[in-house]
């Protein structure tokens, strides 16, 4: 398949292919075509978000030997805004907040496993979707990631989807300084 530029974030995990995506992006002109070759199984659905916030295509993705083969085509930056959820939470004031909301971590299985806020339950970003019934419309939700990027994309997907009350926890888990707790 014919692309105007390579990227390979083998390796990286979340927030870094993200990161190294947009960086190329800006590099390239309107309409050129981008491969981006991840292990992160994270990149599933980080890319085709980040795509969709940004106003690039994300075009598709191909599963080949283990790796994913992302394809996205960059668009006109005057038409691009980059969308960013508005309602934020200080990672700081996490242990304070009511017994009657939820903290949310969209990061993967593995991630989650080796640390996250206590009482805090796990739905990957990639699973949010079509595991939406499991949460409750009626509560405060705080999504988690680790850095903040991806708990950004699903906070966007929930208020798409009819949840009000949602904040993302600005600079995710690794700004967290509470009681971790851990499932392995």
């Amino acid at each position: 398949m014919k692309v105007d530029h390579q990227l390979d974030v083998t390796g990286m995990a979340c927030p870094m292919p993200i990161v190294k995506t947009k960086k190329t992006m800006n590099t390239l002109e309107v309409g050129a075509t981008l491969e981006v070759v991840s292990t992160d199984a994270g990149s599933k659905a980080d890319l085709p978000a980040w795509a969709d916030s940004t106003g690039h295509q994300y075009i598709g993705l191909v599963e080949e030997d283990g790796k994913l083969i992302h394809y996205l085509r960059k668009c006109d930056p005057s038409k691009v805004e980059q969308v960013h959820f508005e309602k934020t939470f200080n990672v700081e004031n996490l242990d304070s907040i009511s017994s009657d909301s939820l903290v949310l971590d969209v990061r993967e299985e593995v991630e989650y496993a080796f640390g996250h806020v206590k009482g805090s339950i796990s739905i990957p970003f990639g699973q949010l979707f079509d595991n939406l019934s499991q949460l409750n419309k009626d509560k405060t939700i705080y999504v988690i990631c680790r850095s903040g990027q991806r708990s950004d994309l699903a906070c966007q997907m929930l208020q798409k989807n009819g949840f009000d009350e949602v904040f993302n926890v600005e600079q995710g888990m690794n700004g967290y300084k509470g009681l971790i707790e851990k499932t392995i």
